[in-house]
Parts: structure tokens; sequence; C-alpha cells
């Protein structure tokens, strides 16, 4: 089959892969000049999640009137973001969270081999590195955690739980002082540069042929056809502008844009309860090498990241909850310098002395949120058109099993997750 691809994230760029390998012939449209330039480009560095980072449970949005938990709330919100947060509230219970995360547990998995098979077969080299310590800072806030606690040895993740004398002790840069609840270590989970990921992804699709990428492309509109598919796509910049509209036509369309497929899936006829929530990321450089973290350090209930990359740290979190409306607009200084000043403080509480964090670099972008927390995969509204987004914003990892997921779906495969799962990621869920 022909398949276009819209978005060159790595949920697009995934997805393209695993096409390809499937037998299809893709062609991978994109807004941006090259691939990894949006959400894709300012991912904190976790690779796969764990149920201490998953955007739902007891420790999201627990105290959502203040950022303890990592999640600012601009005063003023509409009645979608409410919505939102009134829904994610339904998974804060431990068995609603415990049931939730099982069903997200085998795309963990699936993307896991699928990353890995990856690796092998092409020796990919994108900043890997082993180990995360997760760190918790009060008594009430490990109580949060208990259940996710619970679940990692219900999966058998292997973990080991320390006190705060031990995670002291394992990672230098991590002080004593001020007092904190304690920690978890996941030796053999990872970080690594999904933006260089995803770029490496493109060379070997380059390379191997049989995928076409269309950068500076914006795609317009999705036409849906009884044996066919098509994409419209705006007049590039300095092009005529004709009564023609430019069409690309193909067996099927895959929409894996993030945030901006929103709008392309609502033009057609499909309206997703997915929100958008602005995150922000720091690369700062190391400012003393002695204090440097030498695995990832993920302050657990904030969910801000900090992994190192060469002679840099990317702080990443800084959640900014608001209405969807707004999202297109500027932030404005002050909340955008509060979510900095979040990731700023973070690095300080945690790894003291590590990051220059006066020289350091700001991104903000926007990622998709589903109210039950779990990204939307699978056929939809249309034989010929599949929806790829949501994942949030932990775990790029997940792009891999998803993109794997589509690429069975499409080909008529039977799909290698269980059908409970396949159900709670399918679109259709929301009707």
């Amino acid at each position: 089959m022909d398949v276009i691809v819209i978005g060159g994230g790595v949920a697009g760029v995934a997805t393209a892969y695993q096409l390809r390998a499937a037998g299809h012939r893709v062609c991978v449209v994109e807004r941006h000049a090259t691939v990894a330039q949006g959400a894709t480009y300012g991912q904190g560095g976790t690779v796969l999640p764990t149920p201490l980072d998953v955007w739902f449970g007891p420790t999201f949005m627990a105290s959502r009137y203040n950022a303890k938990n990592g999640v600012i709330s601009k005063t003023g919100f509409n009645g979608a973001a409410r919505q939102l947060i009134k829904q994610l509230a339904a998974w804060q219970e431990p068995a609603a969270f415990a049931r939730q995360y099982a069903l997200l547990r085998p795309l963990i998995e699936s993307s896991r081999e699928a990353m890995a098979d990856v690796e092998a077969r092409f020796g990919l080299e994108f900043e890997q590195a082993s180990g995360l310590l997760y760190l918790v800072r009060s008594a009430h806030e490990w109580e949060l955690s208990a259940a996710a606690l619970d679940l990692l040895g219900q999966f058998e993740v292997p973990h080991h739980v320390m006190s705060p004398a031990e995670c002291a002790a394992f990672e230098h840069a991590v002080p004593t002082e001020p007092e904190f609840a304690g920690g978890v270590l996941f030796e053999h989970e990872r970080t690594a540069n999904c933006p260089l990921f995803t770029k490496l992804i493109k060379q070997v699709l380059d390379t191997q042929g049989g995928v076409q990428f269309m950068p500076n492309c914006e795609v317009t509109g999705i036409r849906l056809e009884n044996q066919r598919a098509a994409v419209e796509l705006a007049p590039r910049d300095g092009a005529p502008r004709s009564r023609e509209i430019d069409v690309v036509q193909a067996d099927a369309v895959v929409v894996a844009a993030g945030y901006g497929s929103l709008a392309l899936l609502e033009r057609a006829g499909l309206k997703l309860p997915l929100h958008p929530l602005r995150l922000h990321s720091l690369v700062a450089p190391i400012a003393h090498e002695e204090c440097a973290p030498h695995v990832a350090i993920v302050d657990a209930v904030k969910r801000i990241g900090i992994s190192r990359m060469n002679h840099r740290l990317r702080i990443a979190g800084g959640a900014v909850l608001q209405s969807a409306s707004q999202i297109d607009k500027p932030l404005g200084e002050a909340l955008t310098k509060e979510a900095l000043a979040m990731l700023g403080q973070a690095t300080h509480d945690w790894i003291p002395g590590a990051a220059r964090i006066s020289a350091a670099l700001p991104w903000e972008g926007v990622k998709l949120l589903s109210p039950d927390g779990l990204p939307v995969i699978g056929n939809a509204l249309h034989p010929r058109l599949f929806v790829n987004i949501g994942h949030g914003p932990a775990g790029w990892g997940l792009a891999c099993g998803a993109g794997k997921l589509v690429a069975e779906l499409m080909s008529g495969q039977t799909p290698t997750l269980p059908e409970d799962t396949l159900a709670a990621l399918r679109p259709e869920r929301f009707r």
C-alpha cells in the first residue's frame, strides 16, 4: 500500500519505519524543514515510562491548585480543562490506577522490543545512558507513590527502593539536606536523545528507500474515499497561489502530528477529547563536573527529569495547563518564568551546583494529554484513516510500539497486543 504519514516527530518517523518494514511505501509530510522539530525536540530523555511517571494516577494532579505536582494551572481556564482534571481524578484511586496501567503495560513492553530490534539492526548511538533515580520529597508524597511501587512488584520490574542515605550514597550529587523521603532506582531503564534518535531513523529510511520525506509542507485537509485517501497541502511560502490545491494521493493516511492532529481530525469529522499541555525544558552546561550526576534524576511527583547528555544537562517538565484556545498564543512572561523557575529549582534541590542555569537554553512546546492517560492508536472514522497521537510527555519510546501496532492493523495482521489493550487505545473509546 501507499501510505501518507502526517507528522515528522518521533511518532510519525517510527510509524514510517514500521510501515516500511511491513512492506508498504510511505510518504512522510512534515511542516518543518526537517524531522524532530516540534514536540519531539524538547523531549526530556526518559525512554519508557514507569508507574512512577505516567501522567495519570495517585501522584498526578493530586494537589492541582498549586505547582507542587509540577503542573501549573492557569486561572480562568475553560470547562474543557476543568473536565480533563475531573476525568484524570478518576485514576487517582489505587485500584483504578492499577487497572489503567495494566492496559498500558503491553504497549510499553512492545515498544521496548521494537527499540531493541532497531538498535540491534543498525547499531544506532543516540546518547543512551542507563540508570534512573526517582526521588520523592515528603512522607505524604511517598504514601501517594505506594500504588506505583506495588505495580513495580506486580509486574516484576527490576528496581531498588532506597532510603535518603542510600540515594545519596549511590548518587554523590544528591544532598542529604534538606531531608527527603526516599527514592527508587531503575538501573536498567534508560535516557537518550529523542531528536537524535528520530533523525537517525530518518537516515536509515533514506538509505533503504521506500520512504519519501516531504519537509516544509503543511497539511490542511484529509480526503477519504472508498478506495483511496489523500491529503491537501497548503501553498508553500513564496509559491504563487493558484486555484488548484496540491493533493497527495495514497491508499491510507496516518495522522501522527501531535497537537496539530486535533484540528485536522476535527475537519475530517473526528473530534477527540485530548487536551494540549504546554511543557518546558532547559538545556544547561555543566557548571561543576564533580557535582554532575552519573544517572538521570527524576523528581517523581513533579515529573521533572534531569538527564545528562555529554557536557550538558537537559531538565524537562514545567507543565502548564490552560484553555485550548490559548495554546496558539504566547504563554506570557510571568507563566513562562514560573515554569522555567520550577525546572531551575528542581535542579538546585536535587543536584546543587551541577548546572549553569543562567546559561541554559529554554524550550517550550505542546503535547497532548488524554483524559484517561493513554495514547490514541488505531483505525478511526474511515477504513483508510489511522491515528497515532496522545502519547503524553512521558516515554517517547512508546512511539516505536505504537508505530508497530499501526503497521499491524494496516497490514491486516493480528496485533501482538492483547485485546483489552487494543480496546483501551482505540479512538472510538471516547464515544
